[in-house]
């Protein structure tokens, strides 16, 4: 077997296709791999199908997975075929999608390795621009995207998520029930749900589907879910809440040390569940509640809240809502007057069970990719890149066995 015949064999080429040529580069490590087409061949038009004889010729490369460990270039003389009804156009190379440059196999490679690594390492270790990587993860993560079914989506989950230093945020819109990450828009407005509304019905469904809107309390959001998806009842989410409630805590906690308290330097054994701190972090804990009455009731009113939450119903919380506007804790006063004032989405929780551990994960799995990458320069980067980490995909790859 000579060497053009090993090649073809190695790309599996098809007739009218073979190789015509290769050559090693030993000073930069390339080879480079020649390929052409059988003299009389016909091509099918790109547009109609139809048999077509070759009109001209020009030349195309393509970046192609490494031989051995050495970089290779396809060198194709491509025919243009010349279409009694479209004209004259360049034939679609079997090996590469239109406007590429690489092969398919390449493509496939390089989508394998940026989901495991950000699209800068593999670019250094593939040696190639960035930004031409970028370009393969745009297409395949957009093409999967749009061939998303969203039909089945009744439960929502909203909330906002760093991108950028400067308190630039984008908005993740998460499949209660899958986990998926569904949409990711700029900004965290109104307008956020407004646009997957529009998107909703590109994807094959339609605003009145939706049932459940699970978010924290942001006017904005309550507002654009209002607005976009009348039907559907908003949760406010019950982990939210005992956020709410633990900074009411430390409020009371800096309330006492700004009057003289001896209490500095134990907020972590004050704050949070108790079965979390650690032993000696209790035993202050269970101290200072003693010295300290008014802390003790604060965070026993937090405990009372969060075992309502968990296990109680409306009643149960009606009653934590009186006890905490009785309590002369101004901190939870003002929460008492939060939770009845956002009262229905309040109490839907107890009917949905919906909370924010899922998209919670999302924003954790994003962050981290974006940690790993050091940011990303624009926002289409970080959307496609969020999608391939937490959309849950079906990229229709070409397999690295053939071309």
């Amino acid at each position: 077997m000579d060497t053009n015949t090993l090649f073809a064999a190695a790309l599996q080429l098809t007739r009218p296709w073979k190789v015509v040529e290769s050559q090693f580069d030993k000073e930069d490590g390339k080879l480079e791999i020649w390929l052409d087409f059988e003299k009389g061949s016909q091509f099918a038009c790109p547009q109609c199908g139809s048999k077509c004889g070759v009109h001209d010729t020009v030349q195309k490369k393509w970046r192609h997975l490494n031989f051995w460990q050495y970089e290779t270039e396809l060198s194709v003389r491509m025919p243009r075929i010349d279409c009694q009804k479209d004209g004259v156009l360049l034939v679609e190379a079997p090996w590469a999608r239109p406007g590429s440059g690489f092969t398919l196999m390449m493509e496939a490679l390089v989508m394998l390795l940026c989901q495991q690594m950000p699209v800068s390492d593999v670019a250094d270790m593939i040696g190639e621009h960035d930004t031409r990587l970028w370009r393969v993860v745009g297409h395949y993560v957009e093409a999967a995207q749009r061939e998303r079914s969203w039909e089945e989506v009744v439960r929502i989950l909203v909330d906002e998520t760093s991108a950028r230093r400067g308190h630039r945020y984008v908005t993740n819109i998460v499949d209660a029930h899958t986990h998926e990450l569904l949409l990711m828009v700029e900004g965290r407005s109104s307008e956020a749900l407004d646009q997957f509304a529009e998107a909703l019905k590109g994807h094959g469904g339609q605003s009145e589907q939706i049932q459940w809107i699970g978010m924290d309390m942001s006017p904005a959001y309550i507002k654009g879910a209002a607005a976009s998806f009348p039907n559907a009842k908003i949760v406010f989410d019950r982990f939210h809440i005992m956020q709410l409630a633990g900074k009411a805590v430390d409020e009371v906690r800096k309330e006492l040390q700004r009057h003289g308290a001896d209490i500095k330097g134990h907020r972590w054994a004050i704050l949070g569940n108790e079965w979390t701190r650690s032993e000696d972090q209790q035993m202050v804990r269970r101290q200072l509640c003693n010295l300290y009455p008014r802390l003790g009731r604060a965070i026993g009113l937090r405990d009372m809240l969060q075992d309502v939450l968990e296990d109680g119903n409306e009643e149960d919380l009606k009653w934590w809502r009186a006890r905490a506007g009785r309590s002369q804790l101004e901190p939870f006063k003002k929460l008492a007057k939060t939770i009845r004032d956002h009262w229905e989405g309040v109490i839907t929780y107890f009917e949905s069970g919906i909370t924010s551990a899922a998209i919670e994960a999302v924003n954790g799995c994003i962050q981290l990719a974006k940690r790993l990458a050091r940011g990303f320069r624009n926002f289409n980067y970080f959307r496609w890149m969020a999608y391939l980490k937490a959309g849950h995909l079906h990229l229709k790859l070409p397999p690295l066995s053939a071309t």
